[in-house]
């Protein structure tokens, strides 16, 4: 699959291994500037490894994925969120005896420029990166409907809160590409459809491209604009949601009737 000249994310032949266990094989894709991507597949498909190898967590045994042209190959893992990359988890990963509001600036780390030498001497330019961190706060927290939680204790917050909590860390180290790994897991129905609204409107509003792994079909068909199917580890049909639905093998492996079934 060729990128085009707005392709964001590319995945070029990325195959990855366990011993004798092969977890991707092969697959290639690409994301564009500003588009959600529906990443779809059962248990053991690869989806959450090709995040990591987003992430730096893995290193592919072959192929290559680049960021904005260039590849990541040689980047630390704490460097990606530098670059525009954030994340979340299948798993709410958050710092449980913190407020939201020290949750969320955690994730503004990666933005920091003034070093400690700055900070010591209190130089202007660390009031500046402050008061740019702040306000950014205050419009992510307003955002994500959050403001009457910021100084509440994480621990003691509902799982559907929490799970907004981690996206607004994520989004305060102003990503240009978000990886959204289940975001819908653990939440009720009427949550589900918030959230499908909130994916969409966060994209217009941040200018993000998202790279969304679901196991909610209707979710992941309603917003995303391109889906990315894969089966053991192997890409099986990429395009428009219509088309993906349609497929043969995607119907097989994971669909089934589309109104009613969430891919395993």
């Amino acid at each position: 699959m060729q990128a085009g000249d707005d392709a964001l994310l590319d995945i070029e032949d990325v195959a990855v291994r366990f011993g004798g266990i092969v977890a991707l094989d092969g697959v290639s894709f690409h994301v564009r500037s500003g588009q959600i991507c529906g990443l779809i597949g059962p248990n053991g498909s690869g989806k959450t490894t090709l995040f990591n190898c987003i992430s730096g967590i893995y290193r592919p045994n072959r192929g290559d994925l680049r960021f904005a042209g260039h590849s990541l190959l040689g980047v630390a893992r704490h460097a990606r969120a530098g670059l525009g990359i954030g994340r979340t988890f299948q798993n709410v990963a958050l710092f449980p005896s913190m407020t939201v509001r020290e949750n969320v600036l955690v994730g503004a780390h990666a933005r920091l420029r003034t070093g400690y030498a700055a900070n010591t001497l209190g130089l202007p330019t660390v009031s500046r990166e402050e008061a740019e961190i702040d306000g950014d706060l205050v419009g992510i927290l307003a955002d994500l409907g959050l403001n009457s939680e910021a100084d509440h204790v994480v621990g003691g917050l509902p799982f559907g809160t929490r799970k907004r909590v981690e996206l607004a860390r994520a989004l305060i180290g102003r990503p240009k590409l978000l990886l959204l790994d289940e975001p819908a897991a653990g939440l009720t129905h009427g949550e589900v459809d918030a959230l499908g609204e909130l994916i969409i409107s966060l994209r217009d509003r941040y200018k993000l491209a998202i790279l969304l792994v679901e196991h909610h079909m209707a979710l992941v068909m309603r917003v995303s604009e391109q889906v990315v199917a894969l089966e053991f580890g192997r890409r099986i049909a990429s395009g428009t949601p219509e088309q993906v639905r349609s497929e043969p093998e995607v119907i097989r492996a994971y669909l089934g009737d589309t109104e009613t079934t969430h891919a395993a």
